[in-house]
């Protein structure tokens, strides 16, 4: 009786042993861990979840990954982000642009729980290898912010990690834009000021503003209105540019020196940038139509700024 009660004594223990290192929860993320993000309990901050990536396809871990942010929690610390009202219509990737379509029921959310949504969504889908930034849809159409602009795309840059705390207000700021003139031979300043989530980088806003083109007569736009920004970011004083290759076809009458630097002089006007390099799908081994060496990152060149009187 005595070694039965051992034993019983024993299985217990393994027992116990087993639940306990089974009970490890999914916030509790070890070093070297990956992870999504979801909200936390009273949705007012985002929380990471520990998952694995094991789809090599990025659509199909995309899709997977979406599907986890649906699910229900196995924890209470944490809520998925994607109501369960909510449909993930469609998933597509172009160039490294993941494309995701919703149904009309995520129009619901109020806009302080949409923007922890979203950045839950977007700052989860860019670790997967093969996408760099994603892009927002509902039944069809470009997820809009409060003020009717388009979002278009969105990397892990756009928003800040708020583990635990409510998104970053709104703010206003002058910047200086550069377009080209009638001729399309120089450079004409336009001074904007422009309203903004602070969770937004100053780099991706003005080169969003210089694809839209001017807003005041007597300037004109220098970029093809159709390209896509892969990615854009600065590190060690280089803005880094990722264009997909619509970038290099030109639709507007205008030098090549000018739709270069009307982002150059831009971007290093109005960030901490000192060079601003751009890329083609990630490539830096071409030649704006076969003119300006992309290889190496551009300094600022004020020369092409056109002189006054001769407008």
């Amino acid at each position: 009786m005595k070694v039965m009660a051992k034993i019983g004594v024993l299985m217990v223990c393994i027992c116990m042993v087993c639940s306990l290192s089974s009970c490890k929860r999914r916030i509790d993320i070890g070093k070297g861990e990956s992870y999504i993000y979801c909200l936390n309990s009273d949705r007012t901050g985002l929380q990471k979840v520990t998952y694995e990536i094991t789809q090599e396809d990025p659509v199909e871990a995309a899709q997977a990954m979406l599907h986890e942010l649906q699910k229900p929690a196995e924890d209470i610390e944490y809520t998925p982000p994607i109501g369960s009202d909510i449909e993930v219509r469609s998933c597509t990737l172009e160039g490294e642009v993941l494309y995701v379509d919703f149904s009309t029921q995520y129009r619901k959310m109020s806009s302080i729980e949409e923007i922890l949504v979203r950045g839950a969504i977007v700052q989860s889908l860019v670790k997967i290898d093969g996408i760099t930034s994603v892009w927002f849809r509902v039944e069809g159409e470009d997820l809009k912010d409060s003020s009717g602009g388009i979002l278009g795309y969105m990397n892990g840059d756009d928003f800040v990690q708020n583990l635990g705390s409510s998104p970053s207000s709104y703010q206003k700021e002058t910047f200086t834009l550069y377009f080209s003139n009638k001729e399309g031979n120089a450079l004409v300043e336009e001074t904007v000021d422009i309203k903004y989530n602070s969770n937004i980088p100053k780099e991706k806003l003005i080169v969003e503003n210089l694809i839209k083109g001017p807003k005041t007569d007597g300037r004109y736009p220098s970029i093809n209105p159709d390209v896509n920004v892969l990615s854009v970011t600065i590190k060690d004083g280089i803005c880094y540019i990722n264009f997909d290759k619509t970038f290099l076809k030109s639709v507007y009458e205008v030098r090549p020196e000018i739709t270069i630097y009307s982002l150059v002089n831009s971007l290093i006007e109005g960030t901490e940038a000192d060079m601003v390099q751009i890329s083609i799908n990630g490539e830096q081994t071409v030649k704006y139509m076969e003119t300006i060496d992309l290889t190496k990152p551009l300094k600022e060149d004020f020369s092409w700024i056109e002189k006054k009187g001769n407008e």
